[in-house]
This record gives C-alpha cells, sequence and structure tokens, in this order.
C-alpha cells in the first residue's frame, strides 16, 4: 500500500511540474506599459545588459549606463582629436565595457567599470574601414566583425582579456563576394553561444558564417533572405541555443517590405527556411528570443514597430507603433530595455 501512495505522489508531482512547465511556455504577451529611462538628441544602436545596470554605446563619443536599481545614469564622452566617433558596437566582460568606433580610423576603447576610465586598445585605419558588432565568449577573448577590406570580412580577436587584438587573415576566413557587408544596425551581426559563434551578412549575398571553435575555423551558409541590393539582407539575428536561431533584415530603402525577411534554423544555422511570408514587420534592425520561452516567443523592432510572436516567428502582433527603435536586449522573461533615436525605454511585456 505504502509503495502505492509512493508511486501515486510521484505521478501527481510529475503532472503538476509538466503543467507549470506548460504555463511557463505558454503565456503570451498581449500588451506593453513603457518606462522612459532618458530621452536626448542621440542616436544609440549598441546597448548590453549587465547585472543591474544597462550600458550603451552612441553617436558624437558617448557612451554611459543607467542603473535598474538606483535609477542612476551616468554618461561620459571620448574624444579622439577633431574626430567625430560613432560607437555602434558594445561588449563586456566582468571587469570591462569595450566600445568601438564604426569609421576610419577603427578605435577600439577599454572602459573599466569601477573607475570609468578608458584607453584605446586596438586602432586600424584605412578607408574602407567599418566595424559593425562586437561579443566576448568569455572574461579573456572577444571578437569584433567589420565591413570587408579585401575579399573577406575584417575580424579582430582578443584572447587576453581585450587588451591587445589580432586582424585575422584573409586566408583563415571564407571569401565575401564584391558588394556583400554587414549592418552596425544594433550590434546582433554576432551571436555566440558557448564556443560557437555564427556572423550575418547581407547586400548583394545574404549569408550565415558559422565557427564552431571561437573563430579559429569557419564554414559559410546560405540563405533565402532577400539579396542582390546594398541595403537588402540580414541585418540581425538571434540563437536561442546552439540549435534554434532567427533572422531578420529585409530591404532597407522598402521597410514595408515584410516578404523574404524572416527566417528560422533548428540545425545550428546551417539549413534556413523562410516563415510568415507577407505577415508582421517589414524591415527589422534587431531580433531577440524572449528568455525562457523555450524558444517560441520573439521580438523584433525596426521601421515598422514592436513586434511580437509567441509562436516560434509564424504569426506577429505588433504591440508597440514606436519607429524609432533600434536595439533590444531582454533583462528577464517580461522586461526589456530598447534603443533608438532619441530614447532608451523600458518596456514591460504584460
Amino acid at each position: 500500500m505504502k509503495k502505492i501512495i509512493f508511486i501515486l505522489l510521484i505521478l501527481i508531482l510529475l503532472a503538476s511540474c509538466a503543467t507549470n512547465n506548460k504555463t511557463q511556455f505558454s503565456t503570451s504577451f498581449h500588451s506593453v506599459t513603457l518606462d522612459t529611462i532618458l530621452k536626448d538628441k542621440i542616436s544609440i544602436r549598441a546597448i548590453t545588459v549587465d547585472n543591474n545596470s544597462v550600458w550603451y554605446a552612441a553617436d558624437k563619443g558617448r557612451y554611459g549606463y543607467f542603473n535598474l536599481d538606483s535609477k542612476q545614469i551616468f554618461e561620459d564622452k571620448i574624444s579622439k582629436d577633431s574626430l567625430q566617433l560613432e560607437f555602434r558596437s558594445i561588449a563586456k566582460t566582468s571587469k570591462y565595457i569595450y566600445v568601438l568606433n564604426i569609421g576610419n580610423p577603427a578605435l577600439l576603447y577599454q572602459i573599466s567599470k569601477t573607475t570609468k576610465q578608458y584607453k584605446l586598445v586596438y586602432q586600424e585605419t584605412n578607408e574602407k574601414v567599418f566595424y559593425d558588432s562586437m561579443q566576448f565568449w568569455n572574461d579573456d577573448e572577444g571578437i569584433a566583425i567589420g565591413d570587408p577590406i579585401d575579399d573577406c570580412f575584417s575580424v579582430i580577436i582578443t584572447r587576453d582579456g581585450g587588451n591587445s587584438w589580432q586582424k585575422t587573415p584573409c586566408l583563415q576566413l571564407p571569401k565575401t563576394v564584391d558588394g556583400e557587408a554587414a549592418f552596425a544596425a544594433s550590434n546582433t551581426n554576432i551571436i555566440i553561444k558557448g564556443t560557437k559563434t555564427w556572423l550575418v551578412s547581407g547586400g548583394k549575398k545574404s549569408r550565415v558564417f558559422y565557427s564552431p571553435n571561437k573563430g579559429i575555423t569557419w564554414q559559410v551558409f546560405e540563405t533565402p533572405i532577400v539579396q542582390g541590393l546594398a541595403m537588402t539582407g540580414i541585418f540581425t539575428a538571434d540563437f536561442y541555443n546552439e540549435k534554434s536561431g532567427f533572422i531578420a533584415g529585409g530591404n532597407y530603402e522598402i521597410p514595408s517590405q515584410n516578404y523574404d525577411n524572416k527566417a528560422f534554423t533548428n540545425d545550428g544555422g546551417k539549413t534556413w527556411q523562410l516563415i510568415s511570408q507577407n505577415l508582421g514587420f517589414g524591415y527589422a534592425s534587431c531580433i531577440q528570443y524572449v528568455p525562457e520561452s523555450n524558444g517560441k516567443q520573439l521580438v523584433s523592432v525596426g521601421m515598422t514597430g514592436l513586434y511580437y510572436s509567441s509562436d516560434s516567428g509564424l504569426t506577429w502582433t505588433k504591440l508597440l507603433d514606436n519607429t524609432n527603435l533600434f536595439t533590444l536586449r531582454f533583462i528577464n522573461s517580461k522586461t526589456a530595455i530598447a534603443a533608438g533615436k532619441n530614447i532608451i525605454l523600458k518596456i514591460n511585456f504584460k
């Protein structure tokens, strides 16, 4: 009898866990509320969540953070001669924040989280220099990607905690085609999961570049995303895990075009399938998976507003008309920070 009671208790617990999991993953959002964190004449395309703070990199050499607990805002400006610096890439380690200027010369700065002092750790001068995105695998190793100068992407890597950066020779990278590039739209051209890394391209070709070993070797995979013109292609990507990923973008010059601009993978990026043709958002600058959603929920921002999907991108609901948001990151499963033209918002999903 005791054995039977024990088995029944186990079955009840398992059923309860299954119900809880189902509830957790099936809850859908239907609206948002907004809190304005920063309003200024500023353009922000790169943010990163660091514990209880959200750091941002912006135009006019500005960077800063907002403390979610104390509500404190810090901002500083980096000046270099008479240059007009524009930071569209940001990355973090446990001790430092890194910001990277897009244009010529490329200037990568290391900023201490404690002292706020900064130092230049990488510089590259070339009329074709244009850096798009930056991420770290761990406290010692990081990567940044820029548009091709020769016949490969500009890839710089650090293995010493960001103190020095080396450019990967083109012989060690897949070749790009003439007119293929990346877009500095939201610092989401690079996605990292463990040791695996994905880079996305646009322009004449829309492809996914993949490294299984932190940038040592690379493969390249074709995608069905719109391509062929200078402002078409993949502008943003995200992976929920090492297998499930989503790419988005479209035609920057025809932002309402909502076909051939969304695709997903279930095999780690080797193959991609178009989804939600002629539905949902048009041009998107940023796509993000909702945390703890089992890869079912996605949010995008771009020129047609903020859209939400609860079914892995099959259908979409517009939750916000704001067309001036460029980038977005979740701080938990129901709250995100978005930034763009003249604003940083805290978005609460209901």
